[in-house]
Parts: C-alpha cells; structure tokens; sequence
C-alpha cells in the first residue's frame, strides 16, 4: 500500500469509528475510539486462533505505517501546538514551580522507582532482564502523554490551577522524559557508559536549547502575525511555524517538542492578544482544534490497533499487570515528594496528590518509543508491559477521572480554586 493508500484507510477507520461511538457508546472521544479499535484487534486475533487469520493481513499494514515515526516524526507537533495554544501564559506563570518540579524531578524519580521495582518483577518472574532495560522502561513510561492529558482535561471540570499544573506538566515533561529515554537507550544498546557530564550538557542541549529555539520562532511568529490581517496568510504561517521549527530543531538536535510547546504558548498568549484580529483569532482556533481532533482520533485508533503486535506469552502478560501497579505506584511516590517539597512554597490544597496522580495518563508517546528500540525478546516484553499500562491508563484512569474530582468536591465549579487555595 502506499501512503495515501494507508492513510485513507486509516481515516476510514477512524470516520467508522467515530461515528459508532457518537451513535452507540457515547463514552469520550479518545476512550471510545481507542476501545473499538482494541475490541475489534481482539476480535482479529479471536478468530485467527479459530483458524481464520486475518490479522495476518492487518499486521503487515501496521508495519508499513511505523507508529514510531509516524507520531514523533511529526504528528506529535501538531497536536502539542494546538494544545499549547489554549495554555494560559499568566496562571502557567503562578504554576511555575510545581510544573517544573513534576517535569523534572517527579519524572526523574518515576523513572528510577520504575526500574527498580520492574528490575525485582522481572527477576521474581525468572525473566532475564538487563536493569539497562528496566531504566529504558522507567524512562519511557514516566512522562505523562500531552495528548492524552489534555483530552481527559476538555470533559473533567477540572479547576484553573490544577488544570493548568496537569497541562502544564504534560507539555514539557516529554522533553525531560525524552532525554532520560535517548541516556537509557544509549545504555540499552551498550554505546555508551554512564557519564554524568555528558548527561548535563544533553540535559541542557535538548531542553534549554528546544525551549530557547521555541521562543526565538514564537517571537518572529509574533513578528509576521503582527504584520499580516488575512486569517489565510496567518493559518499557513503557524503551519510554517510547526512544521519548519519542528524539522529545524531536529536538525540543531535540540527538543522538537519543547520548541513546538514554547512557540505555541507565545502565540497563544502575546500572539493572540495583541498581533491578531478577532476574526483571525476565530479562524486560527477553529482550524487548530480540527486538527487537533481529527490527530487525536487517528491516533486514539492506532493505540487500540497496536495490540496486535503485543506478544501474549504469560510471564509477559503478568509482567505487563504488575507493571501497571509499578507505574501507578511510581507516580504516586514521585507526585507525593514533589509536592510535599514544593508545600513550602506554594499552597497545593488537600487532594492534589490524588488528582496528579490519577490524572497523569500515558499514552502514544510511551508507545511510540518502545517500538523504536532494537527488535528483541527484551523489546517484546517491555513492548507487552507499555501498552498494557498505556490501555488501563486511558480506559480506567481516563473513564474514572470526574468521578474522583467529584468525590474531591473539585468540579463543583470549574473556575474555582482548590481548597486550601488563595
């Protein structure tokens, strides 16, 4: 099949779906979507059991259609830009602290605490695992997925300042996590040792760098913005503006999604204000949050196809159920130290702890780079543990979500600070 070929037939699927889940399970968007694509990959390896192989046919398709690079090749920008453009530039200013202690340290103690406990799962389990690959694990899985985050965040009434801490968190801690990824991947594949000087200067490559190039490019988006009145001119500019940035920081090797982020909460915040009209404000948010669905559909249903090429071997699949207590575990040890640090500073209200943690999804990211490791048993068992603890991130996470910001009395009023807040 060639591009346009798969393409199609994924936006068929998509379309499919959608429409079933609009008429029939009326559950969200991404939960929906994602549930009748894995339902209907069950059904596929069902029936080949029963003889009937048809997802033989499926997998091939999947292959050409590299999920990895597909979503942080350049789908991935599109959908943090338009997500960063609705970040309130103000109240992330007041947030500052906890959203950038979550993106660093609390994704740096996840990813520590995950290795070691997967390192004993794997070892109960008699599966001979690298701890390498248990820290390639911890990194990947770690940083909460933007896409999925701000999804959840459109349905659940989630108040101001808790919203904009999630948001914020989901936004830039995959620049984090994506370095703490590259390190672990290095010593996954025995390239290199572990050297804390050069760890530093990546660090500060890829995130100051990304966030540096992604103010220089929203600052002459401001520029041109502020030039132009025909909302036509301007689309194609922020198209430019992720398209080109995202290609440009890759090849500075800086954080393509850092610089994306930081561009996008430049336009969305001075650029909305003051270098566009009404008009153009009407049009650039209604052609960005097209695209933003129609991405997160496509990508939604890809995630539910992806089953099938998850191994089902039985240590795999009990490693993958206790990964998902791992990870959940992890993030609640890392959310709790953080914020308990940041108490000194900031007044974080009661329920915080409960709702970070709750609220930090995985998704498509984490997907994304477990299939770009080194085909290999030690890929197929993390692959399996990744995507189990990316389903029950979206399915139960996801679908329980508002029930426990009800239980928190935080929905009440979407507006409304949290308690203990001033």
């Amino acid at each position: 099949m060639n591009p346009f070929q798969i393409i199609a037939l994924l936006l068929s699927l998509t379309a499919a779906a959608s429409y079933f889940n609009y008429r029939v399970l009326r559950l969200p968007s991404m939960i929906g979507l994602m549930l009748i694509a894995l339902a209907a990959s069950l059904l596929l390896i069902l029936v080949s059991r029963l003889g009937l192989h048809l997802d033989a046919q499926v997998r091939p398709w999947l292959g050409q259609l590299d999920f990895s690079k597909a979503l942080l090749g350049g789908a991935l920008s599109f959908l943090l830009f338009a997500g960063s453009l609705h970040v309130d530039l103000k109240g992330l200013h007041e947030e500052k602290w906890p959203v950038a202690a979550l993106a660093t340290l609390g994704v740096l103690i996840s990813t520590l605490l995950v290795a070691v406990l997967m390192a004993l799962v794997f070892s109960r389990l008699g599966l001979k695992v690298p701890f390498r690959a248990c820290l390639v694990f911890g990194a990947l899985i770690s940083p909460t997925d933007p896409v999925a985050v701000l999804s959840l965040l459109k349905q659940a009434g989630v108040p101001r300042a808790l919203e904009t801490r999630i948001a914020g968190e989901s936004l830039f801690n995959d620049g984090v996590g994506v370095v703490l990824f590259v390190l672990s991947d290095q010593l996954y594949d025995g390239s290199n040792a572990l050297d804390w000087p050069h760890i530093a200067i990546l660090l500060l490559r890829e995130a100051g760098g990304g966030l540096a190039l992604g103010l220089a490019l929203g600052g002459l988006g401001y520029y041109l913005l502020s030039r132009v009145d025909d909302y036509r001119v301007e689309v194609l500019l922020t198209l430019a503006l992720v398209t080109g940035g995202y290609v440009l920081a890759n090849s500075l090797d800086v954080s393509g999604l850092l610089a994306i982020v930081a561009a996008g909460i430049t336009i969305g915040n001075p650029g909305r204000q003051f270098a566009m009209s009404e008009k153009t404000r009407r049009n650039l948010d209604t052609f960005w949050e097209l695209i933003d669905e129609v991405l997160n559909a496509m990508l939604f249903v890809l995630i539910g196809l992806e089953v099938l090429v998850v191994e089902w071997q039985p240590a795999y699949m009990t490693a993958a159920m206790l990964a998902i207590l791992v990870t959940l575990l992890a993030r609640l040890v890392s959310v709790a130290i953080t914020v308990e640090l940041l108490r000194f500073c900031s007044d974080l209200g009661p329920h915080t702890i409960k709702i970070l943690t709750w609220g930090g999804l995985r998704g498509g990211i984490s997907v994304a780079l477990v299939l770009s490791l080194v085909p290999g048993p030690e890929r197929d068992l993390l692959l399996t543990a990744t995507y189990a603890t990316v389903v029950f991130s979206i399915l139960a996470q996801g679908l329980t979500m508002p029930h426990l910001l009800r239980w928190s009395e935080l929905s009440a009023s979407a507006g409304a600070p949290l308690p203990g807040e001033r």
